[in-house]
């Protein structure tokens, strides 16, 4: 049974186009399903639990990074996760912007319904950081930056720049010399500063240490150091585009 959870800012007047088209095609490939909208629902981890109680085997976000990070939220911290990891797939639908999770996973807003019905599955990595999960990135300033970096090495950064700790790569990402691999159980560390190439690590964990500074969760949401940043142990099952940023 497929699930569509929309997102609340989907109830805007202007969306309504969109959705109505969305859901005609939905139909016509056989693909509709139960339609839920977040505008009305606080408690999405229990919402989530009682479909896939009642048959639900595919979670399709429809919306943005940060209506995918919501689902993704309630399904890790959910005591039905290891059922979830096993057998349930996870999709996104792009709607309007700030969907750059949907553009690494290959997935197109106008053949979004038939990369779905293609049904490509891949596992894929969750970030983490804090109590909050990614599927991107976390982006934060380089200049007075003070990283923990495992148990062993420690790096302060006195340029102007930008770090991006990366889990699934977009093309605004990737170098000729920077491979992302989202299946590896890895992050990686991607430091640009002013004057100089460059700086690329792969690693398992590290730690912000700075009190109050400004991370960008996957170009939607902020929040504040100091902040453990990993990957968790299990991946998901995502169906994917045949365009997507790794293999």
């Amino acid at each position: 049974m497929y699930v569509y959870i929309y997102d609340d800012y989907l109830n805007k007047p202007k969306y309504s186009r969109v959705l109505n088209k969305l859901e005609i095609r939905l139909t016509d490939l056989g693909l509709g399903g139960k339609i839920i909208r977040l505008g009305t629902i606080k408690n999405v981890k229990d919402l989530i639990q009682s479909e896939i109680k009642t048959g639900a085997k595919t979670i399709i976000a429809v919306g943005n990074n940060q209506t995918i990070n919501k689902i993704i939220g309630a399904v890790v911290d959910n005591e039905l996760y290891g059922f979830f990891q096993k057998n349930i797939l996870l999709f996104i639908i792009p709607v309007g912007d700030n969907n750059s999770i949907a553009d690494s996973l290959g997935i197109k807003k106008d053949e979004a319904c038939e990369t779905l019905l293609a049904r490509r599955i891949k596992k894929i990595d969750i970030g983490t950081i804090n109590n909050k999960y990614f599927l991107n990135k976390v982006s934060l300033e380089s200049l007075g930056a003070d990283l923990e970096i495992g148990n062993n090495y420690s790096l302060e950064i006195k340029e102007r720049g930008q770090i991006d700790i990366i889990n699934l790569a977009n093309k605004g990402d990737l170098t000729k010399e920077v491979k992302s691999n989202p299946q590896d159980g890895l992050l990686d560390l991607y430091i640009k500063t002013k004057g100089r190439d460059y700086t690329y690590l792969t690693v398992k964990k590290l730690k912000i240490n700075n009190k109050n500074w400004s991370l960008l969760i996957d170009e939607g949401e902020r929040v504040s150091s100091p902040a453990e940043i990993g990957a968790i142990k299990e991946k998901l099952n995502f169906i994917v585009g045949k365009d997507r940023e790794f293999e």
